[in-house]
């Protein structure tokens, strides 16, 4: 068994986009602009924000911050979208998801500039991904496919399992693994919540993808020796022995699991961390279409 750790490979990205932005400084050049619109005070999505905030700081990118009451109008909010698809010097922002009940999403997602949608939820970004078009890819997809091609791991002719079929990951993940390059070449099935006997398909895979949300789903008994397992899904588990009254769990039962694994993420540690710099990486697009 081998750990697929995010950790080390987004600090090694981190590291290749830090130096570009120097070289651009060097080069008398402005230097990349990512910014971020957080609607109402959800403590999750508050600390996403700041952490890629210090991740821009790091690298070197300029960072903006607009922090919106939750009562916000649907109309506000896309008219301060439609004033940062206007800014000249913003190359790429995210609308930080969820949003209140009252903001319908897909509005949202649809107002945002597809040149500046760093996120790769519009449809026109999406729909160049499903047509293997160079465009902004989600995030946490983009840093699964980068942390497969950078350790190697072989995905032509291999039986992926998808478990989950939102459009941040699930979704995009099976376009992408089975899309004609590397790493891809894969077949894919994507299961959800009304697939019957998913065990079923989990034993025959080579890799496991599991973006599914509920706390150890994944036994060892639902999968072969030598899979592949990439683990999307994080939950905060009550854990009366951590001092912050929980812990974080992934969608796998990582010590049973890890066994009989080939390679396996961690969490966390593993996909969230890539998840971040693949959004550094966008962006890093965004600045050299806009230059």
């Amino acid at each position: 068994m081998q750990i697929l750790d995010g950790i080390k490979l987004s600090k090694e990205i981190k590291q290749e986009i830090k130096l570009k932005v120097e070289s651009y400084k060097e080069q008398g050049k402005r230097v990349p602009h990512l910014g971020a619109i957080l609607v109402g005070n959800d403590g999750a999505s508050r600390t996403y924000v700041d952490n890629k905030i210090k991740d821009c700081n790091y690298v070197g990118f300029e960072s903006s911050e607009l922090i919106l009451e939750d009562t916000i109008t649907q109309e506000e909010l896309i008219a301060k979208i439609q004033e940062w698809n206007n800014d000249s010097n913003l190359d790429g922002f995210i609308v930080q998801l969820p949003l209140p009940k009252h903001i319908d999403q897909e509005a949202v997602i649809n107002a945002i500039d597809p040149n500046k949608d760093v996120d790769g939820f519009h449809p026109m970004n999406f729909g160049k991904m499903a047509l293997e078009m160079e465009t902004f890819l989600p995030a946490t997809p983009y840093g699964i496919m980068e942390m497969l091609e950078r350790y190697k791991v072989p995905t032509a002719g291999k039986h992926t399992v998808v478990i989950g079929r939102s459009r941040i990951v699930g979704r995009p993940m099976s376009i992408l693994m089975s899309k004609n390059g590397n790493p891809g070449n894969s077949t894919v099935t994507l299961t959800h919540s009304k697939t019957e006997d998913l065990a079923k398909y989990t034993k025959e895979a080579d890799i496991v993808i599991t973006a599914l949300g509920v706390p150890e789903f994944l036994k060892a008994d639902m999968i072969k020796d030598g899979a592949v397992i990439v683990d999307v899904g994080i939950t905060r588990v009550d854990d009366p022995t951590s001092p912050k009254g929980y812990k974080l769990a992934g969608d796998v039962d990582f010590e049973n699991v890890k066994e009989k694994a080939s390679w396996i993420t961690p969490v966390p540690g593993g996909v969230g961390p890539m998840t971040r710099a693949m959004l550094l990486k966008n962006t890093l697009l965004a600045y050299n279409k806009n230059n």
